[in-house]
């Protein structure tokens, strides 16, 4: 049976997970939990904390606030100031390859690169998302209108992706063909980067805040019904003209974060009650991992290893769950 131990997080949890085998718990009053051997709290920010994202070498936090600033944090209990943008509200942030880290404000995203040099990315209306490529320094910016492909590294020109409407929340394939936008409306949308084919993505009753690809990239996984929507993105075309698969359907409930397991065909499904599921693809087995809680999942986040599974709720409720006893 799995098991919960719970951590005491003070505030939204705005990302769980796990770093080095660390988990990690980012409130949105600032302070970053880091719950190993004993808990504690770091609080590199001033103020709020409005994102998170773990860097790509696993080594650290990367964090933005309502301060301007944004901070890359250890396990050890480190924090480095990245970048600093005075009097803005930073709510989003990538961490690319080599260091990398991205981030926006308005109608400007920038990229700081590791040997401290940044570039700036201006655009005509706000940014809604930024998401870096799997390999090399290719940033994708969700906007008003479609999304912009830019080349931090270099000066190349951008490459432009339409679709009408508010796009927001952004994502590369693990294998980079496909870019997916979350949209203001009910839906997502996504392009096949070989010849820029639109992808319509629709039937959601609210919007897709939590997406996750499965192991190898052959399901996109998200959050906004009553069950977690996972997109099948293998062969040809993606996910045009087949079915997507539905798991932990629930008739009064709507799935609010997804985490898929980096091993198996799994996924975690957290709900606006604070239930989670683990569900499999195969055939939707169901295992209970936590019953109803005070408020929505906010965030779920597996180790390396797929056995623990960190969890946050929009009240502040936390905890690791292991699988093995």
């Amino acid at each position: 049976m799995p098991t919960v131990a719970p951590v005491d997080v003070d505030g939204f949890v705005v990302r769980a997970g796990f770093l080095n085998g660390c988990a990690y718990f980012a409130s949105g009053e600032g302070g970053i939990v880091l719950s190993g051997t004993g808990e504690r709290t770091l609080q590199p920010h001033k103020a709020g904390l409005l994102a998170a994202e773990p860097a790509r070498d696993g080594a650290a936090l990367i964090t933005s606030g309502d301060d301007g600033c944004i901070y890359r944090s250890g396990m050890d209990g480190s924090s480095e100031l990245v970048a600093e943008r005075p009097r803005k509200w930073i709510d989003l942030i990538a961490s690319g390859p080599s260091g990398a880290v991205a981030f926006a404000s308005g109608r400007t995203a920038w990229v700081h690169l590791a040997d401290g040099r940044e570039k700036e990315f201006a655009h005509e209306r706000a940014v809604g998302g930024l998401a870096f490529a799997p390999k090399g320094l290719r940033l994708a910016v969700a906007r008003y209108d479609g999304a912009t492909l830019w080349w931090a590294g270099t000066d190349g020109a951008p490459v432009e992706l339409s679709w009408k409407g508010a796009h927001l929340g952004t994502s590369f394939s693990p294998d980079g063909k496909y870019l997916v936008t979350a949209m203001q409306e009910n839906a997502l949308h996504g392009w096949r980067l070989t010849d820029g084919q639109d992808m319509r993505m629709t039937g959601y009753p609210a919007k897709v805040k939590s997406f996750s690809w499965s192991v190898k990239g052959r399901y996109l996984a998200t959050s906004g019904a009553n069950a977690a929507i996972l997109w099948p993105f293998f062969g040809k075309t993606g996910p045009m003209g087949q079915a997507p698969l539905q798991l932990g359907v629930r008739a009064d409930n709507l799935v609010s974060a997804i985490a898929c397991h980096p091993k198996e065909e799994v996924a975690a499904v957290g709900y606006q009650d604070g239930m989670v599921l683990m569900c499999r693809f195969e055939d939707n087995a169901e295992v209970l991992l936590r019953r109803p809680g005070k408020g929505p999942v906010s965030s779920l986040g597996w180790d390396e290893t797929g056995t623990r599974l960190a969890f946050g709720t929009e009240t502040g409720e936390a905890g690791v769950i292991s699988l093995e006893d």
